[in-house]
């Protein structure tokens, strides 16, 4: 089951069939538990719509699936990006913080951004002026219910500006958290669970043309997505719910991004999250 935000409208595809709703208040509809048959009761009455009409509805403009939750990220959850941190802070005196946050029980969990600052899919995601070095950070995001339950999973971008972060393991928000720092999307997949061997893909365009390509999959995650969500909330409530990244396992040396650049994030089954760069 896939559900997607229009711009006035709620799309749910279910066995490549499409139902039309109506616009939904997604701070209620996330914010309550057992998801998949809420919708699979409330779409009853939706309009059943043509693939193609609904293919037409989804190249017209489609918006972050979410209300007013939290995002929230976690990180050092792959061995490379492990790596790559302790590269990029290696000259700060930072590395070693990586390589046991990596082994231990805690893991690193960090605020990433108000509803606010998440661009919708096809829309600008920002990098910093005062920023040298910048990557697109691809992860599967989970969609927790208000007990901490896994509802669904999306796509995710979490925007890094690696110089910043390099110069101090303290200027992580000021790495992490700014307008347009990340995006979700194109629709939560609504399940409790993936196959371990699904892949995440990332691939960046520079004037139409490829400039960097890198997949991994979720057997190279070291923590369990569930193990993730039970640490956040371990000593937090998020009455509405809220979407937690889990990390990243694919980080290009040796590039930046540029204004202008295309980021192309792909996760079956939730599609591909495309977004444009932007520097501000």
């Amino acid at each position: 089951m896939k559900l997607y935000k229009l711009a006035s409208a709620t799309l749910l595809e279910v066995d490549q069939a499409f139902l039309l709703g109506p616009e939904l208040d997604w701070d209620h509809l996330l914010g309550r538990e057992n998801l998949k048959s809420l919708l699979s009761n409330e779409s009853k009455n939706w309009e059943s719509i043509s693939s193609s009409k609904a293919e037409e509805l989804l190249g017209e403009e489609i918006l972050a699936p979410m209300g007013n939750q939290e995002v929230w990220a976690a990180g050092v959850t792959y061995y490379r990006s492990r790596t790559a941190r302790m590269e990029e802070s290696q000259d700060s005196g930072g590395a070693d913080f990586y390589d046991k946050v990596y082994a231990a029980d805690r893991p690193e969990l960090f605020f990433k951004a108000t509803a606010s600052r998440v661009s919708n899919p096809g829309s600008p995601v920002n990098i910093r002026k005062d920023s040298s070095w910048d990557v697109p950070e691809p992860e599967l995001t989970l969609l927790l219910s208000p007990s901490g339950k896994i509802q669904g999973f999306t796509i995710g971008n979490d925007m890094s500006s690696r110089s910043i972060e390099g110069e101090n393991p303290l200027y992580l928000p000021q790495a992490k958290v700014y307008q347009g720092c990340a995006s979700i999307g194109p629709c939560i997949w609504i399940g409790n669970q993936l196959e371990e061997e699904t892949e995440i893909k990332l691939e960046i365009k520079r004037g139409g043309k490829t400039q960097f390509e890198g997949k991994t999959n979720l057997t190279q995650l070291k923590r369990k997505p569930q193990e993730l969500a039970d640490w956040l909330f371990r000593a937090n409530t998020f009455p509405i719910g809220c979407f937690l990244m889990t990390g990243t396992g694919i980080v290009p040396d040796n590039f930046t991004l540029e204004d202008g650049d295309q980021v192309l994030i792909s996760i079956e089954p939730m599609g591909v999250l495309v977004n444009s760069v932007k520097k501000i």
